[in-house]
């Protein structure tokens, strides 16, 4: 019976072609890029000349034309901190760093690439900590925004006091009696009530106007409980043909109880309004503002 070696039944690698090296059928090596497969046992048959001792499996393909060496160094053109695109036409180019904040885009043709500004419907605009006698927000109102939302966190005094709130135009704030507004409270953890004020009470300015939007009715203790969360909307505030109107969403701790005011008005002057500020009757008042633009 005949002997059947279970390891030859298949291709064997060897490797690179040796002239010194005894090869047995099936074994396979490599020469010039190609692959042989011996078909005849032997030894000292070069590839490619002894037909009858090795068949071709596979060729090697041909290369392609070699690119442009650069020397060493070399930039192709290229100024520090450019970032490398090629163009439409298949030529290198090249942008400048942008500035702090902005981001790599595709042109309006887009035909490129460019550096422009971060555009949202709504963005951060200025972020701030309260620490001193009043606080102000100013400066960063623009054509680029309608309207605003103005969000402030764990709001509170240093002394037994009410919040207040003015409108600041060309930088300075506006104190005259022009600003009309109306004020409800809602009790939510001592008794879930709705009350709107009467006229004539510290809230109630609507057919009175006063010189200062008072947030608050009831004095804020200073201690560490008696914190507040705020949330202005203020529209349009460049506008120069209306009235500014404004809606004041204020819940805050007293004699820890939650409590939540709203307030909704307008100012009766058609300046553009540059900010806002905020301050207590007296003492200092404490925590961070964060101001958004809307489109």
């Amino acid at each position: 019976m005949a002997t059947i070696n279970l390891g030859a039944i298949k291709f064997n690698w060897k490797g690179a072609y040796n002239s010194s090296t005894s090869y047995a059928v099936d074994d396979v090596v490599s020469s010039g890029g190609n692959s042989y497969v011996c078909i005849q046992a032997h030894s000292n048959q070069a590839v490619g000349n002894a037909t009858a001792y090795w068949n071709i499996m596979s060729s090697a393909g041909t290369n392609g034309t070699n690119g442009t060496n650069g020397s060493a160094g070399d930039t192709f053109g290229l100024a520090n901190k450019e970032i490398a695109f090629k163009t439409n036409a298949g030529a290198l180019d090249g942008i400048p760093m942008g500035t702090a904040g902005q981001f790599l885009k595709v042109n309006s043709g887009a035909t490129g690439y460019e550096y422009g500004a971060v555009s949202s419907d709504f963005v951060k605009l200025n972020e701030s900590t309260a620490g001193a006698s009043t606080h102000s927000i100013d400066g960063f109102f623009t054509s680029d925004y309608d309207n605003y939302v103005l969000i402030g966190n764990n709001i509170q005094p240093n002394t037994n006091t009410h919040l207040n709130m003015r409108f600041q135009i060309g930088g300075s704030e506006h104190n005259s009696s022009e600003y009309v507004y109306a004020s409800g409270m809602s009790y939510t953890d001592a008794s879930p009530t709705l009350l709107w004020t009467t006229a004539g009470s510290a809230y109630s300015d609507w057919d009175a106007p006063d010189n200062v939007v008072n947030i608050q009715a009831d004095s804020h203790n200073s201690t560490a409980t008696h914190v507040g969360q705020l949330k202005v909307n203020i529209y349009n505030p460049l506008g120069t043909t209306n009235w500014k109107i404004f809606d004041i969403d204020w819940k805050y701790n007293y004699a820890n109880n939650w409590n939540r005011i709203f307030t909704g008005g307008m100012l009766k002057n058609t300046s553009a309004i540059s900010g806002i500020r905020f301050y207590y009757d007296s003492g200092t008042i404490s925590g961070s503002f964060k101001l958004y633009g809307i489109k």
